[in-house]
């Protein structure tokens, strides 16, 4: 064999081999559909870090926990006044704080209809009263529904509506200043409509709610020698807007302004001689902002860590939370 052959050999050896090495790194470079894409993840971040507005397939199964606490304080004013005189004036700080510890199951009834479950456990404490309550706070029923099929690119609609029990501790049954109560006291209703759209390298939201609260008669609760017997609560009006980012495939970061408007309530009291007489509350504007960084902890899994502050003298002053889901074997989403 001479040695031009064999050089020819070698060549052809070696060019076959730059070849199949040149194919493995494209086919290894080039995006496969299991891969992740920044939309893709975009949506992930957005469905993790808000679940309000995130659809799952037909027959899928979620379990997620979120812890969130809050922390308010006021100057409370007691003032004794007789004669039109001013006997005492006496200025006492007063601080609060909430932990709610929440479960919440969703099913994917359709795949753009989603039906859920909220479980709260509640736990609060006043440090000027010293007293404390704790227990089931009000579990909700919630349902989302997505209208149109979701086009990447175009905004996406999804309308939500929820039914929230009694089931906590009603401030309307607790006696005053012995426990503090966990729950609202009344059923209400909530509806409205949440948008996003992906405006790379953010995903834009933004959602609208109105919420009823049905009427709550015969409260029958003693309160400065009348008696409580029916709580008419204010409607309330809601909105929020944000973004979220994603930083990397691994970290990511959302931020998001929540207002809320809360009409006047009326109490209706009756009173020793028999009569009636009511009692309006005044109207609450509650203003929050909100920042949440979004950690992938597995390829499957984000856990995201909240903090917020309020804005306004209706809002908690400080606010934090922790949300993550919950992989159980019996509820793993169907491949």
């Amino acid at each position: 064999m001479s040695h031009r052959l064999l050089f020819a050999i070698l060549m052809m050896f070696a060019s076959q081999a730059f070849s199949s090495d040149v194919s493995n790194a494209r086919d290894a470079l080039s995006k496969k559909d299991d891969d992740a894409s920044q939309d893709k993840s975009l949506e992930e971040v957005f469905e993790a870090t808000e679940n309000n507005y995130s659809l799952m397939a037909k027959d899928q199964t979620s379990l997620s926990y979120s812890m969130s606490y809050s922390y308010s304080a006021d100057q409370r004013l007691n003032v004794d006044i007789a004669n039109g005189q001013v006997r005492s004036f006496d200025v006492n700080p007063s601080s609060s704080h909430s932990i709610t510890n929440n479960f919440s199951y969703d099913y994917g009834y359709a795949n753009n209809l989603t039906i859920g479950v909220s479980v709260p456990l509640s736990i609060r404490y006043d440090s000027i009263d010293t007293i404390s309550g704790s227990g089931l706070g009000d579990v909700s029923i919630s349902a989302r529904y997505q209208p149109y099929a979701y086009v990447p690119g175009e905004m996406s609609k999804t309308l939500n509506g929820s039914f929230k029990t009694k089931t906590g501790d009603s401030p309307f049954r607790t006696i005053a200043g012995k426990k503090l109560p966990t729950g609202s006291g009344y059923y209400s209703m909530s509806g409205g409509i949440s948008l996003s759209k992906v405006v790379d390298p953010v995903m834009l939201f933004g959602s609208g709610n109105v919420t009823y609260a049905i009427p709550e008669t015969g409260v029958n609760q003693p309160r400065s020698g009348a008696i409580l017997e029916e709580v008419k609560p204010g409607m309330s009006l809601s909105a929020s807007g944000g973004f979220a980012y994603s930083l990397s495939y691994d970290v990511s970061l959302s931020i998001s302004m929540q207002a809320s408007y809360t009409n006047k309530s009326t109490y209706v009291f009756r009173n020793s001689g028999g009569t009636y007489s009511e009692a309006q509350s005044s109207a609450s504007m509650s203003g929050v902002f909100n920042m949440s960084l979004g950690v992938r902890v597995s390829p499957k899994t984000i856990t995201n860590i909240g903090m917020g502050f309020g804005m306004t003298d209706d809002a908690p002053d400080i606010m934090l939370s922790l949300s993550m889901p919950i992989d159980i074997n019996g509820l793993k989403a169907k491949q």
